[in-house]
């Protein structure tokens, strides 16, 4: 892409990796920051399960966001492919950028986060999410403890969920960016084709309908995308399950669950669209597919070896 867009103004490009505790408002910000709904949101924590990669235009400034998932202490193999990912994105990034729920304060796991980043003597930015939710005075007294580390560039104040503070914050990271030219169009808003996508919407749907009910070891395929002549999409999704057991628990009494979770599903995919959706979903059991490492690389993970 051209080196200037208008006048004599240098574009400026660059990469910024969104890193935090798990349910520290990531993805909530990511779509804040675009201004679309790139990543799913649910309360549930490790909803994000690989790297969300996200493009936002500011002025000259082609912003590249990379929404990682929630770095905690792994146990199972799929969160130690998550985590895994987390890092590998800050590492490859221009920027970094530390997400901290306010509410919760420096918890065991910001605090293992900023000892990776002392020892990887990586630079970050501090962003204090739902600033909305508490008082000031112990705003201020979590800002001057952070600011005691001097891995730390800037702290940033928002409420990812309101906006508040968001445009602030985007402005300052773009302004931050090297020079360089642009990587990707000017309307393209994300790197995962639109069958992943709509894949994840699904998931996010089965997260907040079924909340605690819901198998942990749950994956979502698009198998079939067919665009019809009247401008309508055909689209087939598979939910994969672990276990028999787990299939009525997604199908619901006389399949009413999984009615819902189409129809709630259906809804984002036409407004994300813009055009009408007829939407399938099929419940199947994979067995141990969170041991196949085929799986790991549909959802864009290195699969961990022990």
């Amino acid at each position: 892409m051209d080196k200037t867009l208008s006048g004599d103004t240098p574009t400026k490009c660059g990469y910024i990796t969104l890193i935090g505790a798990p349910n520290a408002g990531k993805s909530t910000l990511l779509n804040h920051l675009v201004g679309a709904k790139i990543a799913i949101v649910t309360p549930k924590v490790q909803t994000t399960r690989a790297r969300v990669t996200a493009i936002a235009i500011e002025d000259q400034t082609q912003m590249i966001f990379v929404d990682t998932p929630g770095i905690f202490t792994p146990s199972r193999r799929l969160e130690k492919a998550m985590v895994n990912a987390a890092w590998v994105g800050a590492k490859d990034a221009d920027q970094v950028a530390l997400l901290i729920d306010v509410v919760k304060g420096i918890t065991k796991d910001v605090e293992r986060i900023i000892d990776g980043l002392e020892k990887s003597d990586q630079k970050a930015h501090v962003i204090l999410n739902k600033i909305d939710l508490i008082k000031r005075d112990r705003l201020l007294g979590l800002t001057e403890k952070l600011s005691t580390y001097d891995i730390f560039d800037k702290i940033f104040m928002v409420s990812a969920l309101t906006g508040d503070g968001v445009p602030e914050l985007r402005a300052e990271l773009a302004r931050e960016l090297p020079e360089g030219p642009w990587l990707y169009p000017e309307d393209q808003l994300a790197l995962a084709p639109m069958r992943s996508l709509a894949a994840e919407i699904t998931r996010e749907k089965l997260f907040l309908r079924m909340n605690q009910e819901l198998p942990y070891s749950l994956t979502v395929e698009t198998e079939n995308w067919e665009e019809r002549k009247d401008g309508s999409v055909k689209i087939d999704q598979v939910i994969y399950v672990s276990r028999e057991n787990h299939k009525p628990m997604i199908l619901g009494k006389g399949g009413q669950t999984i009615k819902k979770i189409g129809a709630m599903a259906r809804e984002d995919l036409e407004e994300s669209l813009g055009q009408r959706v007829h939407l399938f979903l099929f419940v199947k059991v994979r067995e141990k597919w969170i041991d196949d490492p085929e799986r790991y690389r549909e959802m864009g993970l290195e699969f961990p070896k022990d």
